[in-house]
């Protein structure tokens, strides 16, 4: 197992080092040059310098895919010594860091410019990102990840998929320890409905969804440690370590996939960016799905690889969670970031058409939750969200491109939250029982955090 598993680190270690190379000539010297020595020259080397958009996209592509390995083999490893969902939850915030760092630039454009039309339209994009990065989260990460699974399953044993009679009737089963962030899920849902009417993301939009963010965290830590969790591979190797050499292992490979992550996935983005538009990609529609779909590329990996190791419950997990830290953490900090770069404190403005970019991602996200609270996702509903979310993006890219159709852009959105919310009703109302249930085992979750029951010991009462 030493052997085996010493190997496969070191091939994923392989697959970053070219772009870390790269970075260090191109970006990371000049950055260490101006800080100790503003005055000196200095030219990369001429064939690191002159790599291609398509080598450029490659390398970081594949850096990216040997960080999420790792990412993924430190989180699983962690398990071993603090609770699955929070070592899950640090691999989702980890995972979905590049998304946060893009969103993060049109924010603090739309500051720096407020009040021109660059301002109004990095205050749009900044929205843009955001709302297409949680739908393509839903859209495809979990439907894909749905299908991916049963799929699977007919090849190898996979205990969470369910083989049942009937059209597209297989299902993949979760467990209800995942109900805690289902709920939380909900509650910055609800909130979200919200953030367009009040004209911009707020102080108050940040205060409610971080705070419901940081809620689910103190939840979690809370929870208990299951040890006996089994592992195989890499993870089931590096648990073998003493306990002060399995955290600095877990801290150093989480911390280096993380930074490796953060500067790959950018160039990864903006090389995907420069490719779509040389074929006659329209601008906007790279910003807000291709970009987004390279940063959560690490994430969806995370889950494959999860998922091929027949755990889908964590892989579902890690899904979830990322999903509640974008709805959260990366929605309620674009304020901090747009008053920052405008020198004062100001709302970050988005015009008619995000609003209900916003309202759409938001029933997309109801929809989604009123699926899994009887905590199981078929077949047949992971493709009625998939074919939702690839039909509402293909429609936007036909009237981004002038072709004419019976509604317009903002109808269409409007349109496509309407049958969401519909749809969600629907569900919520033929599964109220296993919704109260799920609220009723949640409610008792977070009161044991709150209120952890004294253990008694033998003779206590003596």
């Amino acid at each position: 197992m030493k052997r085996r598993s010493l190997k496969a680190l070191a091939a994923a270690f392989s697959l970053t080092a070219p772009w870390v190379v790269v970075w260090v000539l191109t970006t990371g010297i000049p950055l260490l040059l101006d800080l100790i020595a503003p005055t000196v020259a200095y030219e990369p080397p001429a064939l690191v310098s002159s790599i291609p958009t398509g080598g450029i996209v490659l390398l970081s592509g594949v850096a990216v895919l040997g960080a999420s390995f790792l990412l993924a083999w430190a989180a699983e490893t962690a398990e071993k010594d603090v609770p699955r969902s929070f070592a899950i939850a640090v691999l989702a915030v980890l995972a979905v860091a590049p998304e946060y760092a893009v969103d993060a630039l049109y924010a603090f454009n739309a500051g720096r410019f407020a009040g021109t039309e660059r301002g109004i339209e990095a205050g749009n994009l900044a929205v843009a990102n955001m709302t297409g990065a949680n739908r393509i989260l839903i859209g495809i990460g979990w439907a894909g990840i749905a299908l991916f699974t049963v799929y699977r399953a007919g090849s190898a044993a996979d205990p969470a998929v369910e083989t049942r009679s009937g059209f597209l009737a297989d299902a993949v089963t979760l467990d209800r320890g995942i109900g805690l962030e289902v709920v939380f899920l909900l509650a910055a849902t609800a909130w979200a409905f919200l953030v367009p009417l009040g004209g911009g993301i707020d102080a108050l939009d940040m205060f409610v969804l971080v705070g419901i963010y940081v809620a689910y965290i103190l939840v979690v830590l809370r929870g208990d440690v299951d040890p006996d969790t089994h592992h195989i591979g890499v993870p089931a190797y590096l648990q073998t370590y003493p306990k002060a050499k399995r955290v600095a292992t877990v801290v150093g490979l989480f911390v280096y996939s993380g930074l490796l992550i953060f500067i790959a996935v950018e160039p990864f983005a903006h090389g995907l960016e420069e490719l779509g538009q040389a074929v006659g990609v329209p601008s906007f529609f790279m910003i807000q799905w291709i970009a987004p779909l390279a940063s959560e590329s690490p994430e969806l990996i995370v889950v494959v690889y999860l998922v091929n190791k027949a755990r889908s419950t964590a892989g579902f997990n890690a899904l979830i969670s990322s999903k509640l830290n974008q709805w959260t953490l990366l929605i309620g900090t674009l304020v901090v970031v747009y008053s920052l770069a405008l020198g004062r404190y100001g709302a970050l403005p988005f015009d008619q058409k995000q609003s209900a970019e916003i309202w759409l991602t938001a029933a997309q996200s109801l929809f989604a939750i009123s699926v899994l609270i009887n905590f199981e996702i078929s077949v047949r509903e992971a493709v009625v969200i998939l074919t939702l979310f690839v039909s509402q993006v293909l429609l936007e890219f036909l009237i981004i491109r002038g072709v004419a159709l019976p509604a317009t852009s903002y109808e269409l959105l409007v349109g496509y939250s309407a049958v969401y919310v519909v749809l969600a009703a629907g569900l919520f109302v033929s599964r109220r029982e296993s919704f109260r249930a799920l609220l009723r085992e949640t409610a008792g979750t977070i009161s044991h955090a709150a209120f952890p029951e004294e253990e008694s010991t033998p003779g206590a009462d003596d």
